[in-house]
């Protein structure tokens, strides 16, 4: 959120917007908002359907169903230009016969501003993006991460109620993304313009964004602060695809999921008996080469990689499933290849197998107009 109350945004808001291809729904029933001033991520795997949403907000794409509203106006089938909102693109779209000063520009060289107006925004834009040195160069002439800030540059001439940003860091290298990644955060707390963004990558979205919404299959699964979608997954496909998990297999027995002789916590909301999955991070796995503690599950160290001062010990459980553990090097002990050590598995979040029907069809599904 950004840091001048002054300088918030517009408040979007989403309500059951579904989208159709022909026969295939891209999107459905998809509702969130996003707070004035604030980043929120749509973040989740490709076809997902979160970049047909931002479309739809930004009116490239027509709804099947479902209204848009900004600053609590409906903007559902109003054309982009009066909607107000900038556009990032993962590949920059910049125009390569254009040296920066001019592709910042030409968003307001459209409007017919008068030409003084035109060069001190642009001016004071390329500070901002740290670019001023660069005024006079091409496309070919920049980095890929310097591309991206002229992009959003551009994006921002106008002075767009809204910045949609779609995978905006997707084609670059990890360390380029890391240092965009902070550089859009100070930027977003100076201009406090309220951004949805689009991500598959999760670090991405926990790191950036005020509010995460998770879509799969065209559906949102989970939307909330950064810290609730990765402490409380309300479904087994955030608990799996925010963060890293390992995931038990067994059944309810007394508000625990067990599986062989060892059961962990956590499922007390589920009914006895069923099948369920225990979700638990490697960072909550925690081992032990001496005495076994109450609770604690017996496994074989089968394999240790170390990550600098992290190491990942993969670790078999007797009845052969696989568990993960992520931990400090200092707190390894007397862990080592082949050993035997005992588990404590904390934090964990039980899910049934089955949670809704295996046949489709049997769904019922609103209609759609």
């Amino acid at each position: 959120m950004t840091d001048n109350p002054q300088l918030a945004g517009t408040p979007i808001r989403v309500e059951n917007l579904w989208k159709r291809f022909g026969d295939f729904e891209a999107v459905k029933d998809v509702s969130f908002t996003a707070e004035a001033g604030s980043i929120t991520a749509l973040l989740g795997p490709s076809g997902s359907g979160k970049s047909t949403v931002l479309r739809m907000i930004a009116g490239l794409e027509e709804p099947t169903a479902g209204r848009i509203w900004m600053e609590g106006e409906e903007h559902t089938f109003k054309t982009v230009q009066e909607r107000r909102v900038g556009f990032v693109f993962q590949h920059y779209a910049l125009f390569r016969h254009m040296n920066v000063t001019q592709n910042v520009a030409f968003g307001l060289s459209v409007r017919k501003l008068p030409r003084a107006e035109v060069r001190s925004r642009v001016q004071e834009l390329l500070e901002l993006v740290q670019l001023k040195g660069f005024r006079d160069r091409y496309p070919d002439q920049l980095s890929g991460g310097q591309r991206q800030r002229v992009a959003l540059a551009r994006a921002l001439a106008p002075r767009p109620k809204v910045l949609l940003l779609d995978e905006p860091f997707g084609a670059l290298d990890a360390r380029v993304r890391q240092e965009l990644r902070r550089w859009l955060d100070d930027l977003h707390r100076e201009l406090g313009v309220t951004s949805l963004l689009v991500t598959h990558d999760q670090d991405e979205a926990l790191e950036l964004a005020n509010q995460v919404v998770v879509m799969h299959e065209g559906r949102v699964e989970q939307a909330g602060p950064p810290d609730e979608i990765y402490n409380e997954p309300a479904t087994p496909f955030v608990a799996g695809f925010v963060g890293t998990a390992n995931v038990l297999h067994g059944h309810v027995r007394d508000g625990h999921v067990q599986f062989g002789a060892h059961r962990v916590s956590g499922a007390a909301h589920l009914e006895e008996g069923v099948e369920a999955r225990a979700y638990v991070r490697p960072h909550d796995v925690r081992l032990s080469s001496g005495e076994r503690n109450g609770g604690s599950v017996r496994a074989t160290v089968e394999r240790i990689v170390t990550l600098g001062w992290l190491s990942r010990v993969h670790l078999r459980l007797p009845d052969d499933q696989v568990l993960t553990a992520e931990l400090p090097n200092d707190e390894l002990g007397g862990v080592e290849l082949g050993s035997t050590v005992w588990v404590d598995l904390r934090r964990a979040k039980a899910f049934q197998t089955h949670e809704v029907p295996s046949d489709p069809e049997s769904e019922e599904t609103p209609s759609i107009p």
